[in-house]
């Protein structure tokens, strides 16, 4: 169907599913199947979002039915301790392996298909990628992991590491990995806490269409990482010398035969992934994530949510150092295709994930708030140019999708598609919020809290509100939540991570809105919101008015201390061969002012030639923060571009 072109106050949602994919959706006949089984009315997802959070016994029981998880389980006890949080205990008695659950299938199939941008093409069928996983396992075995033993990679998001990942899962060892543009520095900081006795790495990588050498880089940490056994290279970019313990993967693997797979099946939260905080506040957090939990999360989240089921073909743009990599995997537990990426989203054109979503009838495209506005700002139609026609849902995280953001993948990408924002973290390696593939999109919006999840919003005094800003919480416990924080014996750290604000409930840090509808606004971090005059502003209320206008790239605000208040500092990143004139900043501040408050005005703008961001492409306000006030940045490995914190130093602009 055909969008609306309301505007933002409009009461039409800017799209809805049609009869046939609401008849059609995997949550219609999910809600159909509950209210049989435990005799109850769900007529709508609200009915359903409320009865799933109300009894999180019965829910998450029919998501294992439902989704058919192999294992030992559930057992006759779904959730223990169900309202302590931390301490709930979801399927005590059951026993699963991840791996398991996502290699159910041993066909001819795709399992896998890889561009590496423009120079490599390649696929992979789930019988291919069963008999590597079997090689890699035995191979693992025969040098001693087992169940609990850290495996790391520094890797490209390849075949090859999905494949690593899910022998490690296998066996019962822990998986962790990041992205191979990560400095020495940055992977010891993380590997270093965990002490992998395996390293798997790439011989290199691509980027913008340049070889990078990684061998090099494994070189220089790899003295800092003692119980590093073994490092096993993946051929991929070529090139670079062996380093020390270092073996081919043929090598690896020559020794052992394809064979059926003798899959650990261990407690459901028995570890599987540590994941690490991407702030730049110190040394990164070290997050154990269960392998039950992250399952059965996954798989409401995928086939609940976003429609995934058996043949879909599933993309989303990462790199295996952010959770939405781990995210992707578990796509294989659905039956999807993964379509997989690795390189510049803008490499050799901006139309290269568009290319590949065409070739590939990709009909599940995730992607980041800020690559949805840079094809916006580079004026790309693929509405005209790509042939999207099995396309079914675009889902968009990383940072808060703003409204115009809705209207350009509506007008200039498709029109009949389900447009998911969506945001969770890191810490829970899932979502709080996302998709309704049977509800409507209305513009700037969120669509759904997660099923199962107490999403709320509470204010300063700890009550929930709607249409009212406050803190993102969870009032109840979720399967996903972490199992904890690696080296934190009594849970110290992670019980202040997420519980020292409210007692029992979880605190995720997002400044948030539920609305009208039932969906949500995220307007940015709450330890980021602005506070002039002690009134509260999300920096994502800033941004939308900002990037609007054509003159402005991209921008990042924060609030800085200034004779015993908070006044807005905005730094903006402009068009090639623009200058920050007088004439330019006042048009800045008029569009502000005319769409928000006087309160939302910077006092001061400045111009950047560069804007530092994450690893996984988050722009880093606190990191901002701290370089204009001055103070140490303690993880600038954290950092893509840690160089551009050096234009915010000492600015004479911000000394008056």
């Amino acid at each position: 169907m055909t969008p609306s072109t309301s505007s933002p106050d409009d009461a039409r949602p800017i799209w809805r599913p049609d009869a046939q994919r609401l008849a059609a959706a995997n949550l219609t006949g999910f809600r159909a199947r509950a209210e049989a089984r435990w005799k109850v009315a769900l007529p709508d997802f609200d009915a359903l979002w409320q009865w799933s959070v109300a009894h999180r016994d019965k829910f998450w029981l029919s998501v294992w039915e439902e989704t058919g998880i192999v294992g030992d389980g559930p057992g006759k006890t779904a959730l223990k301790d169900g309202d302590r949080m931390p301490g709930a205990k979801f399927f005590p008695e059951a026993r699963v392996n991840y791996a398991e659950n996502l290699l159910r299938k041993r066909d001819e199939g795709d399992a896998l298909v890889f561009w590496g941008e423009d120079r490599v093409k390649r696929r992979m069928s789930r019988r291919e990628l069963y008999d590597l996983v079997s090689r890699l396992a035995a191979a693992m075995r025969a040098m001693g992991i087992k169940p609990g033993d850290r495996v790391a990679g520094f890797v490209p998001n390849m075949p090859e590491t999905i494949a690593a990942t899910l022998a490690t899962a296998s066996i019962g060892a822990i998986w962790s990995s990041c992205s191979p543009d990560f400095g020495a520095q940055g992977v010891i900081d993380r590997f270093g806490q965990i002490e992998p006795k395996l390293l798997f790495a790439a011989d290199g990588y691509f980027y913008g269409g340049k070889p990078f050498d990684c061998l090099a880089r494994v070189a220089e940490f790899l003295p800092r990482l003692p119980t590093v056994e073994r490092v096993v290279v993946f051929p991929y970019a070529g090139g670079g010398t062996m380093p020390a313990k270092a073996v081919t993967l043929a090598d690896f693997v020559a020794p052992h035969k394809p064979e059926t797979i003798r899959f650990e099946r261990l407690p459901f939260d028995h570890p599987l992934f540590i994941m690490y905080s991407s702030g730049t506040t110190g040394v990164p957090k070290c997050i154990v994530h269960g392998a039950g939990g992250t399952l059965i999360q996954h798989l409401k989240e995928h086939r609940l949510h976003s429609d995934i089921r058996d043949g879909s073909r599933m993309f989303y743009f990462t790199t295996c150092g952010w959770m939405m990599w781990n995210w992707l995997v578990t796509g294989l537990a659905s039956g999807a295709t993964l379509l997989l990426y690795d390189g510049s989203p803008f490499h050799p054109t901006g139309n290269i994930l568009f290319d590949f979503a065409a070739a590939e009838r990709c009909d599940f495209f995730g992607t980041s708030a800020k690559f949805i506005d840079a094809c916006n700002k580079a004026g790309l139609k693929p509405i005209e140019t790509h042939d999207l026609k099995a396309l079914k849902t675009i889902a968009s995280t990383g940072s808060p999708l703003l409204p115009e953001g809705f209207d350009y993948v509506y007008s200039h990408i498709k029109k009949d598609v389900c447009l998911s924002s969506i945001s969770g973290g890191t810490d829970i390696v899932s979502c709080f919020v996302l998709g309704n593939p049977t509800g409507p999109v209305w513009r700037g919006e969120i669509q759904a809290r997660g099923l199962g999840m107490g999403v709320e919003v509470w204010n300063d005094e700890g009550k929930p509100v709607v249409e009212e800003k406050g803190e993102l919480v969870c009032t109840k416990p979720f399967p996903s939540m972490p199992v904890g924080f690696w080296n934190d014996p009594d849970g110290a750290k992670y019980r202040k991570a997420y519980f020292e604000r409210f007692d029992n409930i979880w605190c995720h840090g997002d400044y948030a809105e539920i609305t009208r509808h039932g969906g949500m606004i995220i307007y940015g971090r709450s330890d980021a919101v602005l506070n002039p005059g002690g009134v509260r502003i999300g920096t994502a209320e800033i941004y939308r008015q900002v990037e609007q206008l054509p003159e402005v790239i991209e921008s990042i605000v924060i609030g800085q201390d200034w004779e015993g208040d908070v006044r807005v500092v905005l730094f903006v990143r402009l068009k090639e061969g623009l200058e920050l004139d007088v004439a330019l900043s006042d048009k800045i501040k008029r569009q502000i002012r005319a769409n928000t408050t006087p309160r939302h005005v910077p006092a001061r703008i400045l111009q950047v030639t560069d804007i530092p961001r994450t690893k996984s492409g988050k722009i880093t306000e606190l990191a901002v923060r701290d370089m204009v006030h001055g103070r140490t940045i303690k993880n600038k490995e954290a950092l893509a571009n840690p160089e551009a914190l050096e234009l915010y130093k000492d600015r004479a602009e911000l000394r008056e």
